[in-house]
């Protein structure tokens, strides 16, 4: 049965690396069948949580801005891929904030179990995403019904488009394809 799988591109460049690697992973996502929906937060309003709790008491967030639509898909998506780059050893504030303000979704009947991480960095070091996919798996203690299937690093990569003819890409098209 196909999967509704939604790719978010957290970089604030709209043509970097790591939404190329995004693509990457949906086109293989979509070979094999699957519904793939693909969100770049690149010029997206996406404000702090202003740590006001109104969505544990009400289950919707009291901003209101494009977080909230995109929320919404990560809660009706059955897989969900995150693609990063790394900045300082950590993810993207932009991946970050969005993190923060899918608060209003631990209590709900969210239907995503499969999470993806998607990473690249200037620097080529092994342990560059570390902190990142730390970050991550910390988010996912909360929805503790998903888990980490998979994560992909590309490194050494800076200037947009410097990753064409990495091996990440095709890696990240065969781990597509097995969502």
């Amino acid at each position: 049965m196909p999967k509704k799988v939604l790719v978010i591109g957290t970089s604030p460049r709209r043509n970097g690396n790591s939404i190329r690697l995004a693509n990457a992973f949906a086109e293989g996502a979509r070979q094999v069948g699957n519904e793939v929906e693909i969100i770049s937060l690149a010029g997206k309003n996406i404000g702090f949580c202003l740590g006001c709790w109104a969505c544990a008491r009400t289950g919707q967030c009291a901003v209101h801005d494009d977080a909230n639509e995109i929320v919404e898909k990560i809660r009706d998506a059955d897989v969900i891929a995150f693609a990063t780059p790394i900045f300082y050893y950590e993810m993207s504030g932009q991946m970050k904030v969005l993190l923060d303000r899918t608060n209003a979704l631990y209590s709900s009947d969210y239907r995503f179990r499969d999470v993806y991480l998607l990473t690249t960095a200037q620097s080529a070091a092994p342990d560059a995403p570390k902190y990142a996919e730390g970050g991550l798996r910390g988010w996912l203690k909360v929805f503790n019904k998903a888990q980490l299937k998979g994560h992909i690093f590309a490194g050494g990569v800076f200037e947009a488009g410097e990753i064409e003819g990495h091996p990440e890409l095709e890696q990240a098209r065969k781990m597509g394809a097995r969502v």
